[in-house]
């Protein structure tokens, strides 16, 4: 319960009194985000988000700050020195979208030792003073094999996109996949390249790959890659495979031109880049005194044939389908996580 500045100190211990747990102000305190990489549409509409709705929440006196920093490589050493830098700094809280899941774990526990908030989202930290907050990456991984068996019974060759060499976020996913390949032995990974969550990175590495690879029956991604890998199948005029998406925009409205002309048939799957909005939330609400589960689970989001007009709506140009967080709806995952 929060008590108004403007009341008299007995009749603000009173009413704490009745409340039972006296809750920490957050209007002087904090919060840092911590970034690992902004490099492709994902990165930065979870900036956008990140800026949108904290920015509200500092207007608004929630919180005295709450500043985005990005380091200019993907590189964990680095990370580790900017969180040491925020430690420094004075932040209160700060939220962590982590380049490598233990290679920050001793930064992590100097700002924890320092009496800060650490929450990790997206790309998770294991260091257990952290909060994390993620998505079942495996099973994203593995309901892709899930949809191609029931689409394509009969099986056939992947091609498997990954993502940024070394991160969390992309050893899940392909181990999701993997697992969904042993579950349905009739696919098999004919070959596999790194994309880097990026379309371009996408393209240029499947088109390396493409002439020494078998007729490919689908395409199993992370996110950021499919429309990279439709425009490297066309370039090679090879046979278009069922490309998994990622809910990037130019992937759907790819998706829905393929559709319009000869019925092309897909799904997509990612994380909500909003994500990062749902671990502002949970910050604020550790410093503000509330009791919460060190690891909380948010579904993912996933476009299917007769939604995708739907989100397309809704998607910005140059932007990933999202969903963004607000207090209520961080108090729901909260209190649905205990």
């Amino acid at each position: 319960m929060k008590i108004k500045r403007v009341l008299g100190a007995s009749v603000a211990a009173l009413c704490l009194s009745m409340a039972g747990t006296a809750m920490a102000d957050t209007s002087g305190k904090k919060i840092a985000l911590s970034n690992n990489y902004a490099g492709n549409s994902w990165r930065q509409a979870m900036l956008t988000s990140w800026e949108k709705v904290t920015g509200e929440a500092v207007k608004a006196g929630t919180v005295a700050a709450a500043d985005p920093f990005t380091t200019a490589e993907n590189q964990a050493t680095e990370q580790a020195a900017q969180i040491q830098n925020l430690i420094l700094q004075g932040y209160d809280a700060i939220v962590v979208n982590a380049a490598s899941p233990t290679a920050l774990n001793g930064a992590v526990k100097e700002a924890c030792d320092a009496g800060i908030t650490v929450v990790s989202f997206d790309g998770i930290v294991t260091e257990p003073c952290a909060w994390r907050i993620a998505v079942d990456f495996k099973e994203m991984g593995r309901s892709q094999l899930e949809y191609l068996a029931k689409k394509i019974p009969a099986g056939g060759n992947l091609l498997e996109v990954r993502g940024l060499a070394g991160v969390f976020v992309d050893d899940e996913i392909s181990a999701g996949i993997h697992a969904g390949v042993a579950q349905y032995p009739q696919f098999k990974i004919a070959g596999s390249v790194h994309g880097d969550w990026a379309q371009d990175v996408a393209q240029k590495a499947v088109a390396g790959i493409l002439p020494s690879l078998p007729e490919i029956t689908a395409v199993v991604t992370q996110g950021g890659d499919g429309y990279g890998a439709a425009q490297a199948f066309d370039a090679a005029k090879r046979p278009m495979p069922t490309i998994v998406m990622g809910n990037r925009e130019d992937e759907l409205q790819w998706w829905k031109q393929q559709k319009d002309a000869n019925g092309y048939e897909t799904m997509s799957v990612s994380i909500a880049p909003g994500v990062s909005t749902l671990a502002f939330w949970v910050a604020q609400q550790v410093l503000d005194g509330k009791e919460v589960k060190k690891d909380l689970v948010v579904p993912f989001l996933r476009i299917d044939q007769d939604n995708l007009e739907a989100n397309i709506a809704t998607t910005q140009k140059g932007g990933v389908a999202n969903v963004e967080y607000s207090l209520e709806d961080a108090q729901k995952v909260i209190a649905g996580a205990k």
